[in-house]
């Protein structure tokens, strides 16, 4: 039998819980409310939608990203968004676990798998170089792009709707800085790391200001950024255990549109 507990302790090996900022909730949202883990359903947010799929799955867990519930609930109304979907969840016996900032704290983590998707090489966490734990990552592309050839290579990496980004520096891209999702507060230490351009979200308009003619700054979205967590948490679960039924949510999907 694999238990709900045995799926957190395998997440918590790679993003244990006392590595979260201390502003977060990462942990169980919801439950543990069973012993045994009948199935995970992974995604990024947990949105009615979300729910919906892993009780039609016969999911009773799920693993997301970004937590349920950042601060106390004060009551249980059916009224309030967050309040109903615990209430559901509890209802349909689903448990919930987030990893947030544990995740992002890493190098295993959301920005290592940035990387990865980038094919960086020569990685190390760019608030910490020397060290396994921090925010944001920094390697190496494989041989000189242009600018416009590398923001199309992370437009289509992270299948983004659109980019916004700082002005071009006529310069070849050759060292690259990530943070998935709000890493504006990294762009002078990128800069210092001689970064060509980072890629982060919700960069505020005088943000863009502070690396111009420098770096370029990339704003590729909040879910954009952290999207591939989800496939963290399945090489993170079926590496332990194989047979064991995992889904990528299917409804999951960023809340923010562009034309």
């Amino acid at each position: 039998m694999i238990r709900l507990t045995d799926i957190a302790n395998l997440i918590e090996q790679t993003a244990p819980l006392n590595l979260q900022e201390e502003w977060d909730n990462c942990g169980w949202q919801v439950g543990p409310l069973t012993e045994e883990a009948t199935g995970a359903l992974l995604c990024v947010d947990v949105t009615p939608e979300v729910l919906d799929e892993a009780i039609a799955k016969g999911c009773n867990l799920i693993v997301s990203h970004h937590p349920l519930i950042f601060s106390g609930l004060k009551k249980l109304s059916p009224a309030d968004t967050t309040a109903s979907l615990v209430i559901k969840a509890i209802q349909n016996r689903v448990s919930i676990y987030s990893s947030h900032t544990a995740m992002d704290r890493t190098a295993d983590g959301v920005s290592g798998m940035m990387c990865r998707k980038l094919g960086l090489k020569s990685c190390t966490i760019l608030d910490n170089p020397e060290g396994n734990e921090g925010l944001g990552m920094i390697g190496n592309t494989e041989f000189p792009y242009t600018e416009e050839e590398y923001l199309s290579k992370i437009k289509e990496t992270f299948n983004c709707q659109s980019i916004r980004y700082s002005d071009l520096r006529g310069r070849s891209i050759e060292r690259v800085a990530v943070c998935g999702g709000s890493g504006a507060f990294l762009i002078e230490e990128a800069m210092s790391q001689g970064a060509d351009i980072f890629i982060t979200a919700d960069v505020k308009y005088h943000q863009y200001f502070t690396s111009l003619g420098k770096m370029i700054v990339a704003d590729i979205g909040h879910f954009e950024s952290e999207q591939f967590t989800k496939e963290i948490f399945f090489n993170i679960i079926s590496k332990k255990f194989p047979k064991f039924a995992l889904y990528f949510s299917e409804t999951g999907k960023s809340p923010i549109n562009s034309l």
